[in-house]
């Protein structure tokens, strides 16, 4: 998918460059330069994720310079034979919206999901993300809904909640 200004591509396991490239700017989309970029995986671990098929990175590209980028994940349903696409991450640089470049990677997300038996598109955003809830909320129907982190620790899990999500000192 293209227009004059970009054009939206899928990463496949030889786009290490452009991937790095998309971390950098989650890292700045984001305000978390050090989650996306101090301990960068190697590229083994990378081209094995680019690789695999329920893990879809969406960049949308004017040459080879990632403008904007999406990552979501195929989630296989058991009470039917369909799954979910997640979107976990979407970026859009605050110099490239109201361009259209965010529902032209939403809508090559929706394409890839209906090839391949995809139900429902689904994403989250936080309360305070005005643009991106401004955005969902054109193109989607609204659920209000809490979200949970829990801590992996078994044994901080019998402590209780805040125990469980302190890091190791």
């Amino acid at each position: 998918m293209s227009s004059s200004i970009f054009t939206v591509r899928r990463l496949a396991s030889s786009d290490v460059g452009l991937l790095r490239q998309l971390n950098a700017l989650l890292g700045r989309a984001f305000a978390e330069p050090a989650t996306f970029g101090d301990a960068p995986p190697g590229d083994g671990y990378v081209k094995d994720l680019l690789g695999r098929e329920h893990i879809v990175v969406l960049v949308a590209l004017k040459g080879e310079t990632v403008l904007d980028g999406l990552v979501a994940y195929a989630l296989d349903k058991f009470e039917k034979e369909r799954r979910e696409y997640y979107i976990y991450d979407l970026a859009v640089d605050e110099g490239h919206r109201r361009q259209g470049i965010a529902k032209a990677l939403i809508r090559r997300l929706c394409d890839l999901a209906a090839e391949r038996g995809g139900w429902v598109v689904y994403v989250q955003a936080d309360l305070d993300d005005a643009p991106a809830i401004a955005l969902y909320e054109k193109l989607g129907v609204r659920e209000d809904v809490l979200h949970f982190d829990i801590g992996i620790d078994a044994n901080a899990l019998l402590e209780g909640p805040h125990e469980a999500m302190r890091s190791p000192a």
